[in-house]
């Protein structure tokens, strides 16, 4: 399909549906919220997955998401490591023939990169997508005509 993305229409909602063009009926909402890290993860990977529900606008992420969001926390954590090692060990390595060549952490890092803003996009986690949401769930909750609001 040519163009741009459709936006979610949860992130219409929570925009206030800007453009005021009809929400779509009868699509599907996927049950339940987005729970905890998965067991596999690792401390830092459930770290990061703690840090971004918590900062993630409220009621946005669902159990369905849970397969990109857990993309985007692995490909956080590796770009953490690869920064890491990148700041220790340098932007070039000498090779043993005595030649400068890039540092394979970089290429890391970008990769990882790519990926989390490929993720990012599509969960609403960019900063594009951040500012087009103007109003925040927990607020809509406190409105009560929201329920009113063409959904």
């Amino acid at each position: 399909m040519a163009g741009r993305k459709p936006k979610p229409t949860a992130l219409k909602i929570l925009s206030g549906n800007p453009g005021k063009r009809p929400l779509p009926k009868g699509e599907p909402v996927p049950a339940g919220l987005l729970g905890g890290p998965p067991d596999w993860m690792s401390a830092e990977q459930r770290e990061s997955w703690d840090y971004a529900v918590s900062h993630a606008p409220r009621g946005l992420l669902r159990s369905l998401d849970r397969g990109v969001f857990a993309t985007w926390v692995c490909a956080e954590a590796a770009h953490r490591k690869a920064a890491e090692a990148l700041a220790r060990h340098g932007l070039v390595r000498k090779t043993k023939a005595g030649d400068t060549v890039p540092s394979l952490y970089e290429g890391i890092m970008n990769r990882q990169a790519q990926i989390m803003l490929r993720a990012a996009s599509e969960l609403g986690f960019s900063p594009t997508s951040r500012a087009k949401i103007a109003i925040q769930a927990d607020q809509q909750s406190e409105n009560p005509w929201a329920k009113f609001r063409g959904a």
